[in-house]
């Protein structure tokens, strides 16, 4: 008898299961690490998990998490041993009900937050570390997010470009008065607590618009010569105005993530770029640094997904408040298909005949969706 045959079956009943055009009362089965049928109505097959009527989705892939991060550093000036961290961040996704997560690291240094600079090292090197242990419970990608103008941005993507995990690669660019930092009082009003005073805030101001004006074309070059035939997914992040967007398009960006505008997100559809917009922005009613409304993004129709930024349970709750705009298939979709099509995970996103067992029940709380219970590739994880 091969290992097929002895895979184990599961049988999950009485759900509304959250389909790629629909919702369904039904059933679905899966064997081993694989959905194998899908039906109407419920089972009284011996052995089956009675769902009570809860929704049924498809695990969420979420294709930006700084998550890491804030495990990595829970206080300004209290860093936790990163292997902790990580098995801690990914308890975390799992219980959100994110079964496919690519965590976002930070390459380049532009010397306010060197530290992250070790969070993405040590997070790369603890994913290796657990590679084959069956000790994580989503699967983890990388995203490398690759800041412009810092001056050691290419020596270390050159430490971890050939990375088999590797999947998606954003263009940021944190300096003052551009993209999420365009409103220079807010730049000072973040990094200000980090200075002596007003005279080190203005210098560190000066010089990093000069290493900007320095750094960020040939970066950006090299960046995008060393990806050029890899097949990772490239995004630009916080794309402000048409212009901007133009020019990344003409490059060969297809995902304009977080765009601070309305405007940039309009010239990213035209332009034929995917939007991913924060998931934290639509639940909290509003950008926690003053830019576009993530609800007047999906109102326009300018959203194609959403990334949980730095709140994994944001994703599930985004879905839920959107779907009560453009219906619940569809916005279920913004956090599995369309997310886990962009990374080009093939294997997973919809629940259908053949493909991951990776799965999500959650239950409608007057209101609030609460994840209850995950499986990825057809073990139970929460």
């Amino acid at each position: 008898m091969g290992s097929a045959d002895m895979a184990h079956t599961s049988i999950l009943t009485n759900a509304i299961l959250v389909l790629p055009d629909r919702t369904l009362s039904g059933t679905l089965i899966l064997r081993g690490e694989n959905i194998v049928e899908i039906a109407e109505g419920q089972s009284h097959a011996s052995g089956a998990l009675d769902l009570e009527g809860d929704y049924l989705l498809p695990g969420i892939v979420d294709l930006h998490t700084d998550n890491l991060e804030r495990q990595v550093q829970p206080r300004p000036n209290a860093r936790w041993p990163s292997r902790s961290a990580l098995v801690s961040h990914d308890a975390q996704c799992a219980a959100a009900g994110v079964t496919t997560v690519l965590d976002a690291l930070c390459v380049g240094d532009l010397g306010f937050e060197r530290g992250r600079l070790q969070t993405c090292r040590d997070g790369v090197a603890d994913l290796d570390w657990l590679e084959g242990t069956n000790l994580l419970k989503a699967e983890h990608f990388l995203h490398l997010r690759c800041e412009l103008p810092a001056c050691d941005l290419l020596d270390m993507l050159d430490e971890m470009i050939d990375h088999k995990r590797l999947r998606m690669a954003s263009l940021m660019d944190h300096t003052p008065g551009s993209g999420q930092y365009a409103n220079v009082e807010y730049y000072r009003a973040v990094r200000r607590p980090g200075v002596a005073d007003e005279a080190e805030l203005d210098r560190s101001i000066a010089d990093l618009l000069e290493q900007r004006d320095r750094m960020r074309g040939p970066n950006r070059r090299g960046i995008l010569a060393r990806f050029a035939g890899r097949g990772v997914v490239l995004a630009s992040h916080d794309d402000r105005t048409a212009e901007e967007v133009a020019e990344n398009a003409a490059l060969g960006i297809r995902i304009s993530e977080f765009p601070t505008t309305r405007e940039a997100a309009e010239a990213a559809h035209a332009h034929g770029m995917a939007v991913i917009a924060g998931a934290p922005n639509l639940v909290r009613g509003g950008s926690h640094s003053g830019n576009v409304a993530a609800s007047e993004l999906l109102d326009a129709g300018l959203v194609d997904d959403f990334a949980s930024d730095y709140v994994p349970p944001a994703l599930i709750e985004a879905a839920f408040q959107a779907a009560g705009r453009i219906g619940l298939p569809e916005a279920a979709a913004m956090i599995t298909a369309n997310p886990a099509a962009l990374a080009g995970l093939a294997d997973r996103g919809r629940l259908q005949a053949g493909l991951r067992a990776d799965l999500l029940r959650v239950r409608l709380h007057q209101g609030m969706p609460v994840v209850r219970q995950v499986w990825a590739a057809g073990h139970r994880v929460a």
